[in-house]
């Protein structure tokens, strides 16, 4: 029996694949290195060209490796909306990306009608499975998104303006009609936060464990959660204001003002960190992109700014007024009036938005919060008569990280979690516009001037040091007692001598500043001569 063995011939199929893998690693490569290399045959310094071909070879490495990473790491892509022809993607309505997506996705679209206790405000959790809603006439209630159940529904029978969540989904704050208070997921009331007073807006800062409460006099508060200490009390001496946003890059809180300003504080300084005026009339609504870099703020005079804080300068006016912002974490900005909804895309990337998609909420509900659920495609809407979700294609950020937030995490995980991030509780003092600069070294200040105080002080310790100096026992007469006290006597002018010389300098300095200064220059003119 003969075996014919037969040589396998490479198909050109596995060849293709190779080069389309090959394009989408070069495509990947270089959105992470640092533009064009340098063009080092032009350089006459053959150490210096050697050092910079080590370090475009560092670059190169480093950009493959990123590359590799997003390949594996970040499998799935997000897409847009995109429209053929002269068809514009504002004008596609929900129903029709409804027919389209999958089953579900199109879930995720619906819209709850509670009349009753409206308007709502909303609150998800950074992974986006949990929401919490709060109705102005006293509902709550805490719904995992994932299963679309309603986890605790309460009634505190006050006025709700606001919810936030703590750390993780098992706490949540509310600002009721006098006082905000700190809840468990099983509706059990734990804490009063009477230092706070009638809270309008609250904030958690998660990676410093910190709630942070602006009330109808327009006092700031930082409390911390893990202690309960009262971190700052702050009066921002600019009115009420319902108007506040933390920085998600450096933790610092910003609040709009009637007159027009944005100011950004800190927990550990009284005065504001930046004053800022964006615009004629008072601010209505502010948010931050999730990069930090970027804020969008809207003004009574129907106009929505968008600031680069980094140069704190206009990069973009739109027109239209709006209650309420949100940017998504894929960049895109949602802007509320009444029932119409707006969403704006930087599609380009080139930081110039323009509109995305729009929709109409049924029969006329008046908005007042709106947020995009993270990880997701989703945005909700919080109105008159209850809550709605809709789709925005694009919005979330299609790869989550467990370590960052999990969707899926089981309660071993939240608890393994939850010990892990107050181990890493950052102090306020962390708190700063740069926050790059922590872990910097800090430039050498120059000394300060001693005070006439300190100087006295310095020449009494100088003459009695001079004064214990011991004397050596010599011969020949030389140890007289008049003698020894001659040579202390010297020992003490001696000491004396750079202290009076500084005293002599100063007044020398004050008589020449004495006269005006037209007549400065001849006072120098005759002391030069």
């Amino acid at each position: 029996m003969v075996v014919k063995v037969e040589k396998i011939i490479p198909s050109k199929n596995i060849t293709d694949t190779d080069e389309v893998i090959s394009e989408e690693m070069d495509m990947k490569k270089k959105k992470y290195l640092r533009g064009e290399g340098a063009n080092l045959k032009e350089l006459k310094d053959k150490k210096l060209q050697g050092q910079l071909a080590v370090k475009e070879e560092l670059y190169g490495k480093s950009a493959t490796a990123a590359a590799k990473a997003e390949k594996w790491l970040m499998p799935t892509e997000g897409g847009y909306l995109e429209a053929d022809g002269i068809e514009k993607t504002w004008r596609i309505k929900q129903d029709t990306i409804a027919s389209e997506v999958d089953i579900l996705s199109s879930r995720k679209q619906f819209d709850i009608v509670l009349p009753d206790f409206g308007p709502y405000t909303l609150e998800f959790t950074p992974s986006g499975r949990y929401m919490a809603a709060a109705g102005r006439k006293g509902h709550i209630a805490i719904v995992d998104m994932q299963n679309m159940k309603a986890i605790k529904e309460l009634q505190v029978r006050e006025t709700v303006r606001d919810v936030v969540f703590l750390h993780n989904e098992l706490f949540f704050a509310a600002a009721q009609k006098k006082y905000p208070y700190i809840y468990n997921r099983d509706g059990t009331e734990l804490h009063c936060l009477k230092e706070h007073g009638a809270v309008l807006k609250l904030q958690f800062l998660r990676n410093h464990f910190l709630l942070a409460s602006i009330n109808k006099f327009g006092q700031l508060r930082y409390q911390d959660v893990t202690t309960g200490q009262m971190v700052a009390n702050i009066r921002t001496g600019l009115g009420r204001t319902d108007v506040m946003e933390v920085n998600p890059f450096n933790g610092v809180v910003a609040v709009g003002h009637s007159g027009g300003t944005v100011s950004m504080w800190k927990p550990t300084s009284a005065a504001p960190l930046v004053k800022m005026l964006c615009h004629p009339g008072p601010i209505t609504a502010l948010t931050f992109h999730p990069n930090g870099h970027l804020m969008a703020t809207a003004g009574m005079e129907r106009k929505i700014k968008i600031w680069d804080l980094r140069k704190f300068e206009v990069l973009q006016t739109l027109p239209g007024h709006s209650k309420a912002l949100d940017f998504s974490q894929k960049g895109l900005l949602a802007t509320a009036t009444g029932s119409f909804v707006q969403v704006f895309g930087d599609l380009s990337g080139s930081q110039n938005y323009s509109r995305y998609m729009t929709h109409s909420v049924a029969k006329g509900y008046q908005v007042k919060k709106v947020t995009f659920r993270p990880y997701e495609d989703v945005l909700g809407i919080g109105h008159s008569m209850g809550w709605s979700s809709i789709l925005i294609p694009g919005s979330g950020e299609p790869n989550f990280d467990s370590w960052v937030a999990n969707p899926f995490e089981t309660s071993k995980q939240r608890r393994e979690k939850e010990v892990r991030s107050l181990l890493e509780k950052l102090p306020p003092e962390s708190i700063m516009l740069d926050p790059t600069k922590i872990g910097s070294v800090r430039p050498e200040r120059k000394k300060e001037k001693p005070t006439k105080e300190d100087i006295e002080a310095q020449m009494e310790a100088a003459i009695e040091a001079a004064k214990n100096i011991p004397m050596k026992k010599k011969t020949k007469g030389r140890s007289k007692p008049s003698k020894i006290a001659k040579k202390k006597q010297e020992a003490v002018e001696k000491a004396k001598k750079p202290f009076m010389e500084q005293h002599t300098n100063k007044r020398k300095l004050t008589e020449e500043t004495h006269l005006p200064k037209s007549l400065e220059r001849f006072v120098r003119k005759k002391t030069a001569a």
